[in-house]
Formats: structure tokens, sequence, C-alpha cells
């Protein structure tokens, strides 16, 4: 059986209760080593081999997992983040299903959320945005022309740009291209939740200038959008006047 597990953000005490088990359980490892926290590896049982992707091809790893299954032995294929994020988890899951080799998905936290978290910010505010777009710059990994940075800095809606901290300069020319303007507000968090995380406070003019000063250029989020300001409407939700299902709502005099 192999179970891939997402890792979340980086410290050890963010990944699922699910995905603290599995490991624990599990006879093979395959962690993405470039990105993971090493200290993950410190859950395994005795004798479990642990094996480092980031040296790996895709199919070094499916051998790995082949010769697991073989053997009857439980393997954990562990990502950074969630895995329904930027894991590379379908072409895995693709080849899995052709061998006929059961596997099963146990998402985790994201490095966007543990982000959120690290500025102490909600992506959702009433009246200022109810949208987060997820997306990067394209690099030596392309992305489709319907997802031009520009065109989606125009819906105005909050921002989550991964795997893009070497190209501010370009992330900050398109998304003035789409209109926004150079003093939105902008974050960086560098390794979020680690123990040596880093925020920046920025603005879209100035992202680049930013990382620079902080020495920067890898393994950073980039928050975009005026929910940085945390200025929004009341919520509904807990106002004293607002009826839903479990309260009724009261009328000023």
């Amino acid at each position: 059986m192999v179970h891939f597990v997402g890792a979340g953000p980086g410290a050890v005490d963010l990944i699922t209760v699910r995905g603290q088990d599995l490991l624990r359980e599990a006879d093979r490892v395959i962690y993405a080593g470039s990105l993971v926290n090493p200290a993950f590896l410190e859950l395994c049982k005795d004798g479990c081999i642990c094996l480092n992707s980031a040296t790996m091809t895709l199919e070094e790893v499916l051998d790995a997992i082949i010769n697991a299954e073989r053997e009857g032995l439980t393997t954990v294929r562990l990502h950074t983040g969630d895995t329904g994020l930027y894991s590379t988890i379908r072409e895995q899951m693709d080849r899995l299903d052709a061998l006929r080799i059961p596997y099963d998905v146990t998402p985790g936290v994201s490095s966007f959320s543990a982000s959120a978290a690290a500025v102490h910010a909600e992506f959702t505010l009433p009246g200022v945005s109810q949208t987060l777009i997820i997306t990067r710059m394209p690099g030596r990994t392309p992305v489709p022309d319907t997802e031009d940075m520009a065109a989606l800095a125009k819906h105005r809606a909050s921002m989550a740009v991964f795997l893009s901290a070497s190209l501010l300069d370009r992330l900050t020319a398109k998304l003035l291209e789409g209109g926004l303007q150079a003093d939105t507000p902008a974050a960086i968090v560098y390794k979020a939740s680690w123990p040596d995380e880093k925020v920046i406070m920025c603005t879209v003019g100035t992202l680049e200038k930013a990382a620079r000063e902080a020495g920067v250029s890898t393994t950073a989020m980039i928050l975009i959008g005026a929910f940085l300001n945390g200025a929004g409407e009341r919520s509904r939700l807990y106002d004293p006047s607002f009826t839903h299902m479990f309260r009724e709502g009261t009328v000023a005099d």
C-alpha cells in the first residue's frame, strides 16, 4: 500500500494526525528532501528506509515503490505542503493506477495557509475580497496563457503566489500591467512555520527591493492584496442584528 502524505508547510507539529500516524507505521518513506523538514524522519520507526526523492527521477521513485510492494511493505510518499498543490502526485498516481498498486492521499496544511497565519491575515474579508487566487509565475514550468498574471491581477482578488521568489521583478511588472497600483499591499513570507521564518511587509512596487534587502530569493510565498491592510466590514455572522438558523437577530431600539 502507498500513502501520499502532505507534510504541511514545515513545522513538524503542523502535519495532520493521520499523516503522523502513517509516517510512524511506514516501512519505506520517500520524501521530498529539498523542501520537507528532515525532522519528520525522526518519527519513523526503527528499520524504516528513507529515500530522498530530490536526487531521484520519477522512474526511480516508482521502482522503489514497486520493490516495496513486492516485499509486502508499506510506503509513505511524503510531499511538502498539501498534496493538491504543486506536488506532482498526479503523474505518480497515474503510473500506480496503470500498475494496479493501491494508494490513498492524506492532505496537508498548505504554505499559503501558514503564510496567512504568519502575517496575521485573512484572505477573505467582507467588503474587501471574497476570492483567493493561488498561482505562480512561469519559469521552467510554463503557465497556461489563460492564467497570465496580468489577467489574474485584474480581478483585484487576494493572491497567494507560489514558486516565484526569484522572479519578483517580472511579477511586479505583470501585476502593474494588470492594473494594480504600486502601493498595493504585499508580503513576502520566507519558510512559513519553520524556525527561521521571516516576514517582510512591502508593496507590489517594492517586492524585488524588499526581498533583495532581506536576502530572500527562494522558499517564499508572495501575498498580494488589500486584505493585508486588515480593514473589512463587520462579519454578518456575529452581528447581533443578523438572523440565521442558530440565532434570532435583535432589532436596535
